[in-house]
């Protein structure tokens, strides 16, 4: 027996015993309804201000010292050697003189040399809150004298449209 011939008699075995059901809808009596919810986690962003102290040099660094100073150097060192000599003295004088003037100008920077300064700082998190959600109802139901559950969406009120099949048990 091939395939095709086994399909047709399934199908007519299945038209035959499904003749003899009798198959109607009728209304149940709903006997307690019970949300169900599910707790769901719902992520956000939580950010704060900050004022944070920071230091700041006072006012702005003054070079006129080092150029004073190194000028006076460069001076100085050219009245020593002769050729290439007092070139090289020029120039180590005004190094000398730069640094020695600088440190002569700036005496008091070391004493207070940075003032306190308030900034904001802005931080940030994400924090995930629970949230209770509905996702449906189990309804309690009474046909018949026989009590049923089921799971349905929406809330069905006082009833609640049953499916009634009725056949032979035995042959």
């Amino acid at each position: 027996m091939n395939r095709s011939a086994l399909y047709v008699v399934l199908a007519v075995a299945t038209v035959t015993f499904g003749a003899q059901a009798h198959t109607y809808t009728d209304n149940a009596r709903v006997v307690g309804v019970e949300a169900q919810y599910e707790n769901v986690s719902v992520p956000r962003q939580e950010c704060r201000t900050d004022w944070v102290a920071q230091a700041r040099p006072e006012g702005r660094r003054d070079y006129g010292g080092a150029v004073v100073g190194g000028l006076a150097g460069a001076l100085l060192g050219n009245q020593f050697g002769s050729g290439h000599g007092r070139e090289a003295a020029t120039a180590v004088g005004a190094v000398v003189g730069a640094l020695t003037g600088d440190n002569i100008a700036g005496r008091d920077r070391w004493e207070q040399p940075y003032e306190p300064v308030a900034r904001p700082v802005t931080s940030c998190r994400t924090v995930s809150d629970v949230q209770s959600r509905v996702v449906g109802y189990r309804v309690d139901y009474e046909y018949l004298g026989q009590r049923f559950s089921t799971l349905m969406q929406n809330q069905p009120g006082p009833f609640v449209p049953v499916r009634v099949s009725v056949e032979p048990v035995g042959r």
